[in-house]
């Protein structure tokens, strides 16, 4: 998915000011296995993927809960940071080799002072980051395990092919013989 098409999913932007953002974004490459981002630790950087798949999680003892899986057209960034510029909760690791947009925090910063399309562009972002979480914390509390897999593969099914089953277990919050189960059941 190329720069364009994700900026436009947010909001559209005149021209000149697409533009303006285009050359605060530099393109970047990373291997399957690389943390682009680390727990307890300020993020500078948000990230759009144009090519590859990601997961978010948090470490608890000896376990890692995944949370979130990100793939084309996604945006990588650790919220905390972007907005109240603190350290972040989530690592989050390339499941693939990665092609991925890089966007300063700083330099959108000042873009949004300098206008209040790119401020507004960055408002509806936000709030479309913040709608997705929503989600994700009312499934997560209000479904089943089984309607959540369920909705995995309707919304998201190539992830099923490219994720490690023993991560879709964590995101569903179940063990992986209880994924097993309901894969089973499904057939």
């Amino acid at each position: 998915m190329n720069i364009e098409q994700i900026l436009d999913k947010v909001y559209l932007l005149p021209g000149a000011l697409k533009l303006k953002l285009y050359q605060s974004i530099v393109k970047v490459s990373y291997p399957k296995g690389h943390i682009l981002l680390r727990a307890d630790k300020i993020e500078n950087s948000i990230y759009f993927i144009k090519k590859g798949i990601v997961r978010a999680y948090s470490k608890t003892g000896d376990n890692e809960i995944t949370f979130w899986f990100g793939k084309e057209g996604d945006t990588i960034l650790s919220m905390k940071s972007y907005v109240e510029n603190q350290k972040g909760y989530e690592d989050i690791e390339l499941l693939e080799d990665c092609e991925l947009y890089e966007l300063k925090i700083s330099n959108l910063q000042k873009l949004f002072y300098e206008d209040i399309h790119i401020a507004n562009w960055g408002r509806k972002f936000a709030e479309q980051e913040l709608i997705k979480t929503e989600e994700r914390l009312i499934s997560r509390q209000f479904r089943t395990a089984t309607e959540r897999y369920k909705d995995l593969l309707k919304n998201n099914s190539n992830l099923i092919q490219r994720v490690q089953l023993g991560y879709i277990a964590s995101y569903l919050g179940i063990t992986q013989v209880s994924l097993s189960r309901i894969r089973a059941e499904i057939k």
